[in-house]
């Protein structure tokens, strides 16, 4: 049977995807046959007139596996799925994922498993990570993605749940100044409590970055003006709301970030096109005066007018940014390297027995 292991996490939109990619590419370029799995999908997509899950499916094409969708997604999170499981008509799904799982070990020599959400999303019909875990007899990688501060009760507590199916923890997303504070004190509390830290990894810009297009469709608005150069990347934001002196101080300190102004603010709108922002987010609906239009033509700016209020599309964008998947070629490689540099691949390899 093929070694296992599980990347599961803390939270939604922690970076699985993210550490899974880098490590089905790294085992394969170190002469391994990956396969994968999702168990639980809660994206579903078609795809060729079959259901999967859609992470799953991108996770396949980066890999280069194809692979029965019934196999490695056997159960598709759906509305009528939420329905009968709330109502009490939730089957016992583990018998289907085990079989799905043993049909797809024998043909790899390692498997990495994905999960869906947290490791206690499923619970409420028995389909959460820890069963699956348990059940698979999977060693689990657990991300924890700093946001304001780092789990690490719920990662002491996974220890004490797991066991020795916890193979270790990956900190994600550690920005450079929080640093030493992860290395000097939360790794060695968290190790003394028998909860290994296989990797930390630091915080990427590029990683949250979103296309200005993408970012328009995302917050309903539309791009009114240098349409062509709607590929640029996006990896902050910035109100434009306060004097146009002191916008200028925070705007030479933030570059790439779209500016998020209201439409009527036309000396803010000036500045941050010719500071160079990747774009120009307008709020209330309002169309910038003909002197911005042209200079946003003139210096390949897009600029994008939305229906929102500013407080309102500041909010928007900051869900955005937390929760944009990765799906560019750019960001793979580059995701694909950070998990490369970062993880403690010898130790990973041992713990799953390869």
């Amino acid at each position: 049977m093929a070694a296992g292991i599980y990347v599961g996490s803390t939270a939604g939109y922690s970076g699985k995807n993210m550490v899974i990619m880098g490590l089905g590419l790294r085992l394969q370029k170190d002469g391994y046959n990956v396969g994968y799995m999702k168990p639980v999908g809660a994206m579903p997509q078609e795809r060729g007139g079959v259901l999967g899950d859609e992470d799953a499916f991108f996770v396949q094409d980066v890999l280069g596996l194809e692979e029965p969708s019934n196999l490695v997604t056997p159960v598709l999170v759906t509305q009528d799925f939420k329905v009968r499981a709330f109502s009490g008509q939730c089957e016992d799904y583990m018998p289907g994922i085990v079989d799905a799982y043993r049909q797809l070990a024998s043909r790899h020599d390692v498997m990495v498993v994905a999960g869906s959400g947290s490791m206690y999303s499923g619970r409420y019909c028995n389909v959460d990570g820890i069963r699956v875990v348990k059940e698979l007899g999977l060693k689990a990688i657990i991300i924890d993605r700093l946001h304001k501060e780092l789990n690490y009760d719920y990662l002491v507590v996974l220890k004490d749940t797991l066991g020795d199916n916890l193979a270790g923890v990956v900190l994600n997303d550690i920005p450079a100044n929080f640093m030493n504070e992860v290395e000097g004190l939360i790794k060695p509390f968290l190790e003394r409590n028998g909860v290994r830290v296989v990797g930390v990894i630091p915080k990427d810009p590029l990683m949250g970055a979103i296309k200005v297009g993408d970012l328009a469709e995302r917050l309903g608005g539309k791009v009114i003006s240098a349409q062509n150069k709607s590929d640029k990347v996006v990896e902050n934001f910035l109100i434009g709301t306060m004097q146009v002196e002191n916008f200028m101080t925070h705007f030479r300190k933030n570059k790439n970030s779209a500016v998020i102004v209201g439409g009527d603010r036309s000396d803010v709108q000036l500045v941050a096109l010719e500071g160079n922002c990747p774009c120009l987010v307008l709020t209330g609906n309002l169309y910038p005066n003909d002197i911005i239009l042209t200079r946003s033509e003139v210096l390949n700016i897009p600029i994008v007018v939305v229906r929102d209020d500013t407080y309102t599309v500041a909010k928007k964008m900051e869900v955005i940014l937390s929760r944009h998947k990765l799906r560019d070629v750019i960001k793979i490689r580059q995701g694909a390297q950070l998990v490369s540099s970062s993880i403690d691949f010898a130790y990973v390899k041992e713990a799953a027995g390869l």
